[in-house]
């Protein structure tokens, strides 16, 4: 369990996070964007600090313990920067680390996690067969196996799982509407469509990027389901519950501000302001991790 732990130790806890505190997000890299697009339509009057995990990323092809100590890291950070949640927007990092984390901040400090969204493909879909598009340690995880254990091996409907190392680098890179792309999600997808699969669940939060590219090759053929809104639904309850919404906005502050740990702020400009919403103020920079 200490290998999991943070490395501030919990008996110099945070004061209470205000109101007016910003939202915690946290991911390997940018992918996790596309849940933070997701809460900052959602929730236009809160803030939002995100942290991506540069320097380490992808998280996909780790051990389950590396992976444990980089989330533990990571929302240790976001909570000593006085957050008042985390949202851990990586599949991966939820699969291992959820129940950990939350037994180790308790109640002040709510940790909000991810799991494919395969309940609703599994309700919609009329082919009874629905496909899972994530990185191997997602599969690994608990939770993934669970629902299809739970809920869609008993309404019958057959889950098929696509696993690709190579996606993550075409989003962080700037490339998810590329020909090598299109040629990649091709090879992936094309099995599971000719086997009348009419649901995809895209379980990486990279993954919502890769939209424009999937329906490109796959028009209607395909329905895509991620995350992204009933995360943002979810961290709405636990502001409402914990007493948290934020009372007012402060203007002369972006809407949301990335700090990355790979020191490569400058790299990433350009393809972040392709991602993020026009009408959505950000920064992003370096950070230099120090905890004494």
């Amino acid at each position: 369990m200490s290998a999991i732990f943070p490395l501030m130790p919990i008996n110099e806890p945070m004061p209470h996070a205000k109101q007016n505190a910003p939202i915690g997000i946290f991911d390997s890299g940018i992918g996790g964007l596309s849940v933070a697009l997701e809460i900052a339509r959602y929730l236009p009057q809160e803030r939002i600090l995100y942290y991506a995990d540069t320097a380490n990323v992808p998280y996909g092809p780790r051990d389950d313990q590396n992976i444990r100590e980089l989330t533990a890291h990571a929302v240790e950070w976001l909570y000593r920067q006085g957050c008042k949640v985390a949202v851990v927007a990586c599949n991966t990092a939820s699969a291992f680390s959820l129940d950990h984390l939350r037994e180790h901040y308790g109640e002040k400090f709510p940790i909000i996690g991810l799991v494919p969204a395969l309940k609703p493909a599994v309700l919609q879909t009329q082919s009874k067969s629905v496909a899972v598009l994530a990185t191997p340690a997602t599969f690994r995880g608990k939770l993934i196996k669970d629902v299809i254990k739970n809920f869609a091996e008993p309404l019958g409907v057959n889950v098929s799982t696509v696993t690709c190392l190579d996606l993550v680098p075409l989003v962080e890179s700037g490339q998810q509407n590329s020909q090598e792309s299109h040629q990649l999600l091709q090879q992936l997808l094309d099995p599971i469509v000719d086997h009348g699969v009419d649901f995809l669940v895209l379980g990486c939060t990279h993954y919502p990027f890769l939209k424009d590219a999937i329906q490109h090759v796959y028009g209607d053929k395909l329905s895509l389901v991620d995350s992204g809104f009933a995360v943002a639904r979810q961290t709405s309850r636990i502001l409402i519950k914990n007493d948290l919404v934020s009372n007012q906005f402060e203007i002369d502050q972006p809407r949301l501000a990335c700090f990355v740990s790979g020191q490569n702020a400058k790299e990433l400009k350009p393809i972040i302001k392709c991602l993020i919403d026009s009408e959505i103020s950000w920064t992003v920079e370096n950070i230099v991790e120090k905890f004494n």
